[in-house]
């Protein structure tokens, strides 16, 4: 079995049937997996603080719950799509 060491080292495959005869005869080396795992970094999340009229903030906490997600969850994800959709109209 011949040990893949840099991910250079992997060739492109014209289709799946090449794929996997060339994984047949060849594996990773699993130090190259492991340095290949996203570690997650403390800097990657910053908390802020915003203030909410209370009865929006109820009703946000109600439709999360009806979706069994956690609102603040729901709340990034809102705004991840909004920014998404900001950035595509100034593309444009």
């Amino acid at each position: 079995m011949n040990i893949i060491t840099n991910w250079s080292d992997l060739p492109d495959f014209e289709d799946e049937q090449e794929e996997a005869d060339f994984w047949d005869k060849h594996e990773l080396d699993a130090r190259l997996m492991i340095g290949s795992l996203h570690e997650p970094d403390s800097r990657e999340s910053t908390t802020i603080t915003l203030r909410f009229d209370p009865r929006m903030l109820s009703r946000i906490k109600r439709m999360a719950r009806s979706r069994y997600l956690n609102y603040q969850s729901m709340m990034k994800q809102w705004l991840s799509e909004r920014l998404e959709e900001e950035i595509r109209k100034t593309e444009q």
